[in-house]
């Protein structure tokens, strides 16, 4: 099958000289709604979801007839994340949003009244493959044939702007962009209305059973999802809720289109790379939760305190970690005063640290700050370069390193059931794992000195 219209589609996600191209999807309004049933959405799997019905929409309307059930769509796994404002290009670490798409079942709702559900227990998608292409990762998808029927030739959509969607942090702010949208040019200027319990279950990422109480829910996201809204879309929103009484029945929203465009968002405020959710995820921190710091902190500060968890995780001469999120955001908030401890904290098993100095090292390099961060420097990149050549090899060879680390882990009281669990579904590149693969594969490969920067030794 031709790629060449996926390929078109998505070179849009990169900006184009000269060019105000926007990539839009029309959403059938009975997908507006996503309520799930059988397990959590998450927001990047969400944001996928989305990439991939815009490649889809494009390829189904270039056709001059509907394909068969079995047809495959297809496209590039790095553009599509890149639509997705995620940076994390892995497969490993797609794979996980894209597996949770096949299983999981959700209930599609028209967001007009009465119309109540459209589709019940609908698989997002039938079926997904991943595969290498002349080095490059490539994924396949296929949908029911209800969907596929909707895509193509949608009777009502709502325009939504897949730019605009990832600028969105949240789940709920991108669950209620997508309703808000679809009455974007609607006269009455505000919503359907509907009962609290609707709302929680429309822009909630979770099933019906753990629906949140609306006081609650709208504290903890609905004025949040709102905010972004407001500050990074063309919409604005504003919350209207219906008494009866006191106790508030029934919510909607007024929808207003802006004038004038949005500010481009700055570059600290970029959605959350899918590798570093995957990192967080394997240390029990939520995706949700991860966000949250990301918002207040930064990426990068995330992302190194990151680090030193996944260290202090794997360091069995120390207590356990029993709230990873609560041991991350005290790192964030006392960074200076964690580096010292980190320095006197016993040596973790698989730790991800140069070598204390030789005899030979000269004095004034071992009191040196600006020399130790040279050295942590040199071995992140080190390591980031023995992970592109790890994810370079052949599933065979990168699977005797993996037993090797696995074997590794073991013998040395830190091997766990996460691990082993990620281990079996291909995410070996990350957290602990990741970093045992790493050292055994670099400590056979070019000998324990990898890690040492010489140049930081020489007179």
């Amino acid at each position: 099958m031709s790629s060449r219209i996926a390929d078109a589609t998505l070179e849009k996600t990169a900006p184009a000289q000269g060019a105000d191209e926007v990539l839009e999807l029309r959403k059938p309004h009975e997908m507006i709604v996503m309520m799930p049933r059988s397990a959590r959405v998450t927001l990047t799997g969400r944001r996928i979801y989305s990439a991939l019905l815009q490649v889809a929409q494009t390829r189904l309307v270039a056709l001059p007839a509907m394909p068969p059930a079995d047809f495959m769509f297809e496209a590039p796994l790095a553009a599509i994340l890149r639509t997705t404002g995620s940076s994390g290009s892995e497969r490993t670490a797609a794979k996980k949003y894209l597996i949770e798409m096949r299983s999981l079942e959700v209930d599609w709702e028209s967001t007009a009244p009465g119309d109540g559900v459209k589709w019940r227990g609908f698989s997002m998608l039938s079926e997904v493959a991943l595969e290498q292409r002349r080095g490059e990762n490539w994924v396949s998808w296929s949908y029911p044939p209800t969907i596929m029927a909707a895509l193509r030739e949608p009777h009502r959509w709502a325009r939504i702007d897949l730019d605009v969607l990832a600028k969105l942090g949240s789940y709920t702010a991108v669950a209620l962009y997508e309703i808000c949208a679809r009455y974007r040019e609607n006269p009455s200027g505000v919503t359907s209305r509907k009962p609290v319990a609707w709302w929680v279950d429309a822009l909630s990422n979770g099933p019906g059973p753990e629906r949140r109480e609306w006081r609650k829910f709208k504290n903890e996201r609905v004025k949040d999802a709102v905010a972004e809204i407001n500050a990074e879309t063309d919409l604005d929103v504003d919350l209207i809720e219906h008494k009866q009484g006191r106790v508030i029945t029934e919510v909607q929203f007024a929808v207003r289109k802006k004038r004038q465009a949005v500010p481009a968002r700055p570059a600290s405020s970029e959605p959350v790379d899918a590798t570093l959710v995957l990192r967080a995820e394997t240390l029990g921190i939520r995706e949700i939760k991860l966000e949250g710091l990301i918002k207040e902190f930064g990426d990068e500060r995330v992302r190194t305190q990151i680090d030193v968890l996944e260290r202090r995780a794997a360091n069995k001469t120390l207590r356990s970690v029993d709230n990873a999120f609560s041991y991350l955001r005290s790192l964030l908030r006392n960074e200076p005063q964690q580096e010292s401890l980190l320095e006197s904290a016993p040596a973790a098993p698989v730790e991800v640290r140069a070598p204390a100095p030789t005899p030979s090292t000269p004095p004034a390099a071992n009191a040196n700050g600006a020399a130790g961060k040279e050295a942590s420097n040199y071995l992140r990149e080190q390591i980031q370069t023995i992970k592109q050549e790890l994810a370079a090899l052949e599933p065979a060879q990168l699977k005797r390193w993996v037993d090797q680390a696995l074997q590794d882990l073991a013998r040395k009281g830190a091997l766990n059931a996460v691990i082993s669990r990620r281990a079996a579904q291909g995410d070996v590149l990350h957290g602990m794992l990741g970093s045992a693969v790493v050292y055994a594969y670099a400590d056979a490969t070019y000998g324990p000195d990898w890690k040492v920067d010489r140049q930081l030794f020489e007179t």
